[in-house]
């Protein structure tokens, strides 16, 4: 198939199918998992928004990164949910490619906002008496742009080199989404410059945010093993532990999927490994980073309690 038949007919999405041949199955999970976490999400930032006690560094970088991925998981999900009730889905080229680009742009993006969550953690917990002059909040806005700003110039890159490939032979994607690997194995072309380009500039956005995350983890647990007291020892230790699972999910499952020979990955593959970073790990973030938090749950509490009696009180006047 050439160029010009692929961007009139588009792709294909396979989704599932190499999995299972019943992928409506699959529609009632994933829509159950798209809804908690958007339901989950949405709760921290109208939490942070009302209430005031929350707006601090921490709680500014939790909110920001709960719209995030708001945005991240709702450029891939619904239109996954949309290809299980259909025996063939079918995404425009134009589609593929607003698709890629969004969803590299938010990874991107995650990527960097994971790593600056990180270096404020360190420094909530090694500069404690310096903390909020560091962590200002002009400086908590360069990160978040800053982090946009390397999502969007990662995702241009990849994305337009990724689609000035000639396009021949099968248009279905092994995947639930436009993804760069899968729709890298329909080109007729040598793909050597897109995997070049993948290795470079995927591995300074991928790999070099996981470096810092993984160096204010490092000085943070060296931090948290000098504590005398064993209750803040395990609280801190708590914390930054189950930060640093959704780090591995992340990371590990982007990763094998972008670093590893495409030779090793299977039929189907694919969409599986995908699941980790695109729906279970945006799943984890809200109970990990938030509503396990007690301050975050007693907000929570008053805000609903605080919305009930002025339901009840509006209900006593009719």
């Amino acid at each position: 198939m050439n160029i010009n038949h692929t961007v009139a007919t588009g792709f294909i999405l396979l989704g599932f199918s190499a999995v299972t041949e019943h992928q409506v199955s699959l529609f009632p999970i994933f829509l159950c998992m798209y809804t908690i976490t958007v339901g989950g999400n949405l709760s921290i930032i109208i939490t942070y928004k009302l209430s005031p006690s929350l707006h601090t560094p921490m709680y500014f970088f939790i909110a920001n990164f709960s719209i995030l991925e708001l945005l991240y998981v709702s450029c891939t999900v619904p239109e996954m949910l949309s290809g299980l009730l259909s025996e063939c889905k079918v995404i425009s080229f134009s589609g593929c490619v607003i698709q890629m680009y969004c969803f590299l742009l938010f990874g991107g993006t995650e990527c960097y906002m994971l790593a600056a969550m990180a270096y404020d953690r360190y420094n909530a917990i090694c500069h404690p008496l310096l903390y909020t002059v560091i962590m200002n909040e002009r400086v908590c806005i360069q990160h978040i742009v800053g982090s946009y700003i390397i999502g969007a110039a990662n995702a241009l890159i990849h994305t337009a080199f990724t689609f000035s490939l000639a396009f021949c032979g099968s248009n279905e994607i092994d995947h639930f989404f436009c993804d760069i690997p899968p729709v890298l194995e329909l080109s007729c072309q040598d793909i050597w410059a897109n995997e070049l380009v993948i290795f470079v500039i995927g591995g300074c956005v991928l790999i070099g945010s996981l470096v810092v995350t993984i160096i204010s983890y490092v000085e943070i647990i060296s931090k948290i093993l000098k504590l005398h007291s064993v209750s803040g020892r395990k609280k801190t230790f708590a914390t930054c532990s189950s930060h640093f699972i959704v780090v591995t999910v992340f990371y590990g499952s982007a990763v094998f999927m972008y670093f590893t020979p495409r030779s090793s990955h299977r039929i189907g593959q694919n969409s599986v490994v995908s699941l980790m970073y695109t729906v279970i790990a945006p799943l984890l973030n809200p109970f990990i980073y938030s509503l396990r938090n007690k301050e975050v749950k007693s907000n929570m509490k008053t805000i609903i309690l605080r919305q009930i009696e002025y339901l009840n009180y509006n209900f006593r006047l009719f």
